[in-house]
């Protein structure tokens, strides 16, 4: 059994539910939030604090349209969610039952497809199917196996053309050391772990977070094409 992110999430979720009523009475968190609170705003909203709104506008946004199919590892309650539901396809991964009960709560769509994993896999989601995989706010807890692990079995879910964006940590930055819920990982580290895994690195932003680093990747030219099959897992949950 893979040493998933210390259960920090559910921790998380769990305080979070308590203070949830306290929230909704406080003018700011209305001001903020509206009236029903994302899970996961706790880390910042994209709609106000400008790092992750460039994030958004440049590493998500962009790879979101009516064909695409977007596979998110660690969705929480949706902060990122939200932006990709233009998309023809969401399948929502985590390996947390209780976390992709929260994200159904506020986000129950046709599209999206909620499937809880056994720490590193892609239960459901056809080979070749993937336009994007992103994961931000997830991967800055992971221990580096997992990571490795999870880059090993995304592959097969990858077009030539198609995109994954992670987030993670970056403990070269102070406010990444002093954070003990973040792994151990540098920008040095997580370029290594791409490559070696066979993918391109396409881009790199390792300066607009405070505390963690972006990358986006996928295969490189010539990668044959996987031709996309049903799985008989393919169940919506």
């Amino acid at each position: 059994m893979p040493n998933l992110d210390t259960l920090l999430h559910l921790d998380m979720l769990r305080k979070g539910k308590r203070r949830q009523l306290a929230r909704r009475l406080g003018a700011a968190a209305k001001t903020l939030f509206g009236p029903n609170p994302i899970y996961g705003m706790e880390w910042g909203d994209p709609e106000n604090s400008p790092p992750l709104g460039y994030m958004r506008d440049h590493f998500l946004k962009p790879y979101v349209g009516p064909d695409a199919t977007i596979v998110e590892i660690g969705p929480g309650g949706g902060r990122w969610t939200r932006y990709m539901l233009p998309a023809q396809r969401i399948y929502a991964v985590d390996y947390h039952q209780e976390l992709l009960d929260e994200l159904r709560s506020g986000f129950n769509r046709p599209n999206i497809t909620f499937a809880k994993n056994s720490g590193d896999d892609f239960p459901g989601v056809p080979d070749g199917a993937a336009d994007l995989i992103f994961s931000f706010g997830c991967f800055v807890h992971l221990d580096i196996d997992i990571i490795d692990r999870y880059l090993a079995n995304m592959r097969r879910l990858l077009k030539p053309e198609s995109n994954v964006v992670l987030h993670y940590a970056d403990k070269t930055k102070p406010l990444a050391r002093s954070n003990v819920g973040f792994s151990n990982n540098d920008p040095e580290t997580m370029r290594a772990l791409v490559l070696r895994q066979g993918y391109s690195i396409r881009e790199e932003d390792t300066v607009t977070m405070w505390h963690s680093a972006v990358v986006r990747f996928g295969l490189p030219s010539g990668t044959p094409t996987v031709t996309p099959t049903a799985s008989p897992c393919a169940v919506r949950r």
